[in-house]
């Protein structure tokens, strides 16, 4: 399969070539795969305006016109699946097999909120809570809080721009959309089906890829009445501060972490580990970075985790056999690597792995980390992990919430009264048992605390953070 030389943005729910100014690298092989269209502030404002104009026909959509342009789109994908899973593979160098899996999971996406876009409840509301309010009838709905802005990010290209894009349109939100400029593909393809869809209005939907520094209107510009971000704390803390007056979404880091308890199920906690800490060369915000294993199984269970662990195939996303590929660039290969370098020469003991060339980083296990090293404050979001030890299950719930992250914790165990301890104590978003952290059901409320982030995906969830509830009270006559 061969990718386009130039891919257009979509401005206004139309494709539109201003420049090629956007080289989009091969991850693997370091070449330029393809180009496409680089929005400049000037577009961005028309966009944003189309948006505006776009707010109220948007509004006036009927639920089943909103079901039906989602239904379309889950059509389109599934037609063009192959096509979607190589254009990731290629500009996110994801393995394909992975690739595939994402292509599932925003079809998943677009199906759920297709559902969704037919059950905005209200309520009705007793008001005769005292003698004055006799009679008093009270409802509420939702209704679109306007024009949206989304900021999506590279890891999942596809996915995580799928739980902006259908959750606002289910809801009846235009939407500005800027894809991570490494990785834009994925969205420019959504916004080719979108704009197959004739009942859309004008201004429904722009996607433009654009510059970090030239992007400042999708945070700053007060027409916008919601911003949902998805990447680093950094950047999204700072969005924050520059919104105004906006409802704000951060969805951002995590440094997750799993418990192993002695009474776990060994085979299936490996396999989960393994693929949790590894896979997509683990740059998931949920995914595996720190592993608390009861002392009683230590030995054994580390063990088993390090010969698992040099048997992963790296190379080549493209090949069926790979599990690990390349890094989103050399620049994050190093940083991480430089980061494991650092807590080995602080006394960690480096397990497995270790090596780097290029963007291409060995999947790698640490020990005996000093909580001080960076390896194990920061998210990682890359493939390391580090083992440590545990005794006492209060001492491994506090060792999980040792962290200015909060986005989702796993657990391995068959006791009923440790998991509901562990739900009332660990200050994440969500807990996975038996399972690790980075489990997720598109449908599920998800999202963290902390430095994790603020607010929660899941279509129905994004769909009330993209409303208002609008209260109706009628008087007795």
């Amino acid at each position: 399969m061969k990718l386009k030389d130039v891919y257009p943005l979509y401005l206004n729910n139309k494709a539109a070539q201003p420049n090629t100014d956007l080289e989009v690298i091969d991850k693997f092989t370091g070449e330029v795969a393809f180009r496409t269209a680089l929005a400049t502030p000037d577009i961005i404002d028309a966009a944003i305006a189309g948006a505006v104009r776009a707010a109220e026909p948007m509004a006036r959509l009927a639920s089943f016109e909103k079901r039906d342009v989602l239904t379309h789109c889950v059509a389109r994908f599934q037609e063009r699946f192959d096509e979607l899973a190589y254009a990731l593979c290629v500009e996110a160098g994801k393995p394909i097999a992975d690739s595939e899996g994402e292509v599932t999971r925003l079809i998943d996406t677009f199906r759920i909120a297709a559902e969704e876009a037919t059950r905005n409840y209200g309520e009705v509301q007793p008001l005769d809570i005292s003698a004055r309010a006799k009679g008093y009838m009270g409802m509420w709905k939702r209704v679109p809080i306007g024009p949206c802005s989304f900021i999506s990010p590279f890891n999942f290209p596809l996915n995580l721009a799928a739980h902006k894009i259908a959750p606002a349109i289910a809801m009846g939100c235009p939407f500005v959309m800027k894809p991570a400029s490494l990785t834009p593909l994925g969205a420019i393809i959504m916004g080719e089906v979108l704009a197959e869809c004739d009942i859309l209005p004008e201004g429904a939907f722009s996607i433009l890829p654009a510059t970090r520094d030239g992007a400042d209107l999708f945070t700053t510009d007060e027409r916008l009445k919601l911003l949902s971000f998805t990447g680093s704390p950094g950047v999204g803390w700072d969005l924050k501060a520059k919104a105004g007056k906006k409802k704000v979404v951060l969805e951002l880091g995590g440094n997750a972490a799993v418990i192993v308890d002695k009474d776990a199920d060994f085979d299936h906690a490996l396999a989960r580990i393994i693929f949790g800490a590894f896979y997509q060369s683990g740059q998931s915000c949920i995914g595996v970075q720190r592993i608390i294993i009861h002392a009683d199984i230590y030995d054994k269970f580390r063990d088993m985790l390090v010969a698992k662990t040099k048997t992963l195939v790296a190379g080549d996303p493209k090949d069926r056999k790979t599990f690990i590929g390349p890094m989103i660039s050399e620049k994050e290969a190093a940083r991480l690597d430089g980061w494991i370098e650092e807590a080995v020469a602080n006394g960690a003991k480096l397990l497995v792995g270790g090596k780097r060339e290029g963007a291409m980083l060995e999947a790698t296990l640490l020990e005996d980390v000093d909580r001080s090293a960076k390896a194990y404050r920061e998210e990682a979001f890359g493939p390391v992990a580090i083992l440590s030890k545990f005794t006492d299950w209060d001492e491994a719930l506090a060792e999980i919430n040792d962290s200015k992250f909060g986005l989702q914790a796993g657990i391995f165990t068959r006791d009923i009264h440790k998991i509901l301890e562990a739900w009332d104590r660990l200050d994440v978003g969500g807990i996975v048992v038996n399972d690790v952290s980075s489990y997720r059901v598109d449908n599920m409320p998800y999202g963290g605390v902390k430095d994790s982030g603020l607010g929660r995906e899941g279509i129905r969830f994004a769909m009330e953070d993209m409303s208002e509830i609008r209260n109706l009270v009628i008087r007795p006559t």
